[in-house]
């Protein structure tokens, strides 16, 4: 979380913020001018606290009240959207002897953030997800921590409920980090091939894949996206943004492959970056590594050219390029689209 706010609206509130701001120095307090002194690191506001709690619920990625559960859900209520897109918010009474996570615990961070808070304060921290309570997976959560996306949230909350309730859950996974779980609960097992997953009476499914998958089984299925996917760029210096754009999804689209486990770009480091590449990356949202021609002329690919030797002073960029920066092995071999493109794709071995 990059902006966390807290708000005071009593004397010993004031007292609790200043506690907190000793050791999280980067929050902001904010407490009514009527109470203003000699105290430092607090921000007095003048208008009501009807409004500051607004400004401060809309502009922050956490919000720390400390005043009365009641009060704040009533203030807030009128301004929830879904637990996407609102900021974690937490409550502190007034002795200090709760921390309770009120909204987005999960998604929002909320309910680490009071487990942290609780420790620091030496208070109770009140949780009530479901999946906590329960010391179960929380499914909208899987491998958040590791950069996963989750394809398509629509099924998170039917699977969540099954999880929660101990019915049988399957996962498979073949791609990204292995090990993510601790210690999975009694009614999840994992299987080693989809087709055993979808044979299986497994209620619920969660599937770690980089691969795109099509079925009736999804509806019940969470599908994860881990960053595992390294695509190697050969070009040219004029080659533009479009022409990789189509390269890249023309792959993504041939070989079954789902874009939102694009981990980097690679190419080779030439003289000058070439525009269309750092365009691609920037509109896409994924980082360029570049790889120098020395490196890549001691990678061995499988397709190598006498032309590209000549011209970048290696025999392979795409396809040597995505295997060193994955440090793993060709999924798809070098394809070429005219005149001067070529794609190659590694998976990183986790």
């Amino acid at each position: 979380m990059n902006k966390i706010a807290v708000l005071a609206i009593t004397k010993n509130g004031i007292n609790i913020g200043t506690r907190l701001k000793e050791v999280y120095p980067s929050w902001k307090v904010f407490a009514p001018i009527k109470f203003e002194g000699k105290i430092e690191g607090i921000s007095w506001y003048s208008e009501s606290t009807t409004e500051k709690i607004v400004e401060l619920f809309k502009s922050n990625d956490a919000l720390i009240c400390l005043f009365s559960l009641g009060a704040v859900i009533r203030l807030i209520a009128p301004f929830l959207k879904d637990k996407k897109t609102d900021p974690a918010v937490i409550v502190i009474d007034d002795k200090t002897n709760f921390v309770i996570s009120v909204l987005s615990g999960h998604i929002g961070g909320a309910n680490e953030l009071t487990e942290e808070i609780a420790k620091k304060l030496n208070a109770i921290p009140v949780i009530t997800t479901a999946a906590d309570v329960n010391k179960t997976i929380a499914v909208d959560l899987v491998g958040r921590d590791l950069g996963w996306k989750i394809d398509d949230d629509s099924t998170v909350t039917k699977v969540s409920a099954y999880m929660v309730n101990e019915e049988k859950i399957g996962i498979f996974q073949d791609a990204g980090k292995k090990n993510w779980y601790k210690e999975l609960p009694k009614n999840v097992k994992i299987f080693n091939s989809l087709d055993e997953l979808k044979d299986s009476d497994s209620k619920g499914f969660l599937i770690i894949t980089d691969k795109m998958l099509d079925g009736g089984f999804l509806k019940d299925a969470v599908v994860y996206r881990p960053p595992s996917l390294v695509i190697g760029v050969g070009l040219h210096w004029d080659t533009t943004k479009e022409t990789i754009k189509e390269g890249i999804d023309f792959c993504m689209q041939k070989f079954k492959l789902s874009p939102k486990s694009i981990a980097k770009f690679a190419s080779i480091k030439k003289p000058e970056d070439v525009k269309g590449l750092i365009d691609i990356g920037k509109e896409m949202g994924i980082p360029v590594e570049y790889v120098s021609r020395e490196e890549l002329a001691e990678i061995s690919a499988p397709n190598p050219s006498e032309t590209v030797k000549v011209f970048e002073g290696t025999s392979s960029v795409s396809e040597a390029a995505a295997i060193k920066v994955s440090k793993g092995e060709l999924v798809v071999e070098k394809q070429k689209f005219p005149p001067n493109l070529t794609i190659a794709i590694a998976r990183k071995l986790e």
